[in-house]
């Protein structure tokens, strides 16, 4: 579950900075109710997936550079454990350029 929550606040952090709404880092660690500590974690991971991202103090919001999309797409299936035993040999993380996809199973938190 604590990685599906880091997407959900990964998604929110993108939805923020994308509309460039966030402000001061304390203000956007209260929305998010993470420490700062957290939010600038979270904003490093989007610089992995090549996200521009800036500070603006006059404006006192993080915004993107450039145009940089960002989607959280989970899928869960409730499988046998033949299933399940099967799919293990394959990938659960992909990644393509600005888009994030996950699946699990429920058997994953067992």
């Amino acid at each position: 579950m604590k990685n599906l929550k880091i997407l959900e606040r990964l998604q929110q952090l993108h939805h923020l900075i994308a509309n460039e709404n966030t402000g001061t880092p304390k203000e956007l660690a209260n929305r998010l109710r993470v420490s700062q500590r957290s939010v600038h974690l979270l904003i490093d991971q989007l610089k992995d997936y090549e996200a521009s991202i800036s500070y603006s103090r006059s404006r006192k919001t993080y915004y993107y550079h450039e145009d940089f999309n960002f989607n959280v797409t989970i899928s869960v299936t409730v499988m046998s454990n033949n299933e399940v035993t099967q799919i293990f040999g394959g990938s659960y993380f992909y990644k393509t350029v600005g888009t994030l996809q996950v699946s699990c199973s429920e058997s994953n938190y067992f």
